[in-house]
């Protein structure tokens, strides 16, 4: 059906406007929500209709085909034009004085609605939750794949529609809304630590890696300590014969034992022998007096040395 002079068909409201922002009409409190203002013709044609309250409406954008939904905030606009939010027309890809088909129509009751901020700065707002509580009070629905604007501190931030439940768009006048935040489109999560490369000296994983070298045992090695405390003379460990072993004493010179005189020895290998020949010619030479040793040319300062069975001799008998 339609109506002479004001394009209407059937029983809902369907008209084309031409678009304006809200500074043409000086209603600055236009940019802070979706409501836009129609025509007085607008108001009478609703009202036959018996329209639901709210009135809320979807935009088209046959040019760009670009669909969003809004509220109404007055009937005072010039016959053939309408006033949006300025935001509004940016995600509608409008610009002045193009054309808009403005249709009633009925959405449900929000349960759900995603966002996500164009940058950090939103979260940075002391309170962000009750910054966007009151903004959204001025919204009358949301649209999946719009871009709201929120005002604070005169600042404009921008947040994406990311997802709406149960549909596309959403009613959220006097309903409980479940809002989730996804992170900022300049959000960058921090670089993780990169694992150090090996070295060059380092195998590969193919290549066999040889066992170090067990180090090779060498006997008497080590420093000998005298039980009376005084700084022990004997030889270095490196000065050692391997051919055998030996027994030196401090004022003595060391007596070697070859392998030919222990294999004419009568000892037994493992045993100690007392009164062998070996030890009665040495407590004989021993009873005789010490032996004489060369002189040597030693500071004075130096200590003497330490030469055994030098004391007086005493008889039990007296």
């Amino acid at each position: 059906m339609f109506f002479p002079g004001y394009g209407y068909h059937g029983t809902s409201f369907e008209q084309t406007y031409r678009c304006y922002p809200a500074s043409f009409i000086d209603k600055p409190q236009l940019e802070i929500g979706d409501k836009i203002i129609m025509p007085p013709s607008a108001l009478d044609r609703l009202a036959s209709l018996h329209i639901d309250y709210p009135m809320l409406f979807e935009l088209h954008n046959a040019a760009a085909e670009r669909i969003s939904h809004c509220g109404v905030l007055e009937f005072i606009a010039e016959e053939g034009m309408v006033y949006m939010p300025y935001w509004m027309m940016q995600n509608m890809l409008l610009q002045e004085g193009d054309t808009v088909r403005v249709k009633n129509a009925t959405l449900p009751k929000g349960t759900y609605v995603k966002l996500q901020p164009h940058t950090k700065d939103f979260l940075d707002i002391s309170n962000p939750k009750a910054i966007l509580e009151t903004t959204l009070r001025n919204f009358s629905c949301l649209t999946t794949g719009d871009s709201i604007m929120v005002a604070y501190n005169n600042k404009k931030y921008y947040i994406d529609i990311v997802e709406t439940k149960p549909a596309s768009a959403i009613s959220i006048i006097e309903t409980d809304c479940e809002v989730d935040f996804a992170p900022p489109l300049d959000y960058k999560e921090p670089e993780r630590p990169q694992p150090s490369v090996p070295s060059s000296n380092t195998p590969s994983q193919g290549a066999e890696v040889e066992p170090p070298a067990e180090p090779k045992f060498s006997p008497f090695t080590g420093i000998g300590r005298r039980l009376d405390g005084k700084p022990s003379k004997q030889p270095t460990p490196t000065s050692l014969p391997t051919n055998g072993p030996t027994v030196a004493t401090n004022g003595a010179k060391p007596a070697t034992t070859n392998t030919s005189q222990a294999s004419s020895s009568k000892q037994i290998a493992g045993k100690l022998v007392f009164g062998s020949s070996r030890i009665t010619a040495a407590s004989k030479e021993a009873q005789k007096g010490p032996a004489t040793e060369p002189k040597e040319d030693h500071p004075k300062t130096e200590e003497l040395k330490f030469q055994a069975f030098t004391g007086k001799k005493y008889s039990l008998k007296g």
